[in-house]
């Protein structure tokens, strides 16, 4: 079950909200406007392609290489 960020047409509020079904309807709970769109997550963008494996300040242990 994804937690979904969405940005309310009306009142412009970002919430997130726990979506059971993809083509479930969500109302902001500001306003109780249907008008909702779906916002982009940040966190799809956190992985990194460039095959380092870590990922950002992620560490395998080990020597830091500080002194």
């Amino acid at each position: 079950m994804p937690i979904y960020e969405y940005k309310c047409e009306a009142c412009e509020h970002v919430f997130e909200q726990l979506v059971l079904r993809s083509d479930e309807t969500v109302a902001c709970p500001v306003c109780d406007s249907m008008e909702t769109q779906k916002l982009m997550s940040s966190a799809a963008f956190l992985g990194g392609t460039s095959g380092s494996g870590g990922g950002i300040g992620c560490s395998s242990g080990g020597s830091s290489g500080f002194s």
